[in-house]
């Protein structure tokens, strides 16, 4: 299931300083960001092979996941948190503020057969 991290981050009068170093479970192949989104609702799959780091490094969004076994959201609002999304977990984002930037860490290159679209049988896709 996917789960939050804190990234560390330095803190004094010239502003915040935050790191991405040696938290996440895999080396990163590609990054992507979103912005610039209306109101409209992202993602809405899962992946064969694909793990994730998002981080919504200006702004906030929310992030819906289900693993088959449970559902839930995690706020991004916070450029220190970022969200691991395993393969198994179906996501999508939505709830986009105006000014939100989300970066996505992915391990693996794109690959459209990656992905599965079709969500868990045993839930009816609702936002949480």
């Amino acid at each position: 299931m996917a789960s939050l991290i804190n990234l560390k981050t330095f803190t004094d009068s010239r502003g915040n300083l935050t790191v991405i170093e040696k938290v996440v479970p895999f080396d990163i192949k590609r990054i992507f960001y979103i912005y610039g989104v209306d109101n409209s609702e992202r993602g809405g799959h899962r992946h064969h092979e694909t793990i994730q780091a998002a981080i919504c490094i200006r702004g906030h969004c929310i992030i819906y996941n289900n693993n088959g076994k449970d559902e839930s959201s995690f706020i991004l609002d916070s450029p220190d948190k970022c969200l691991l999304i395993q393969p198994e977990d179906w996501h999508s984002m939505h709830s986009f503020s105006d000014d939100a930037i989300l970066m996505v860490l992915a391990s693996e290159y794109f690959e459209s057969n990656d992905y599965i679209y079709t969500p868990y049988p045993q839930y009816e896709y609702h936002r949480v």
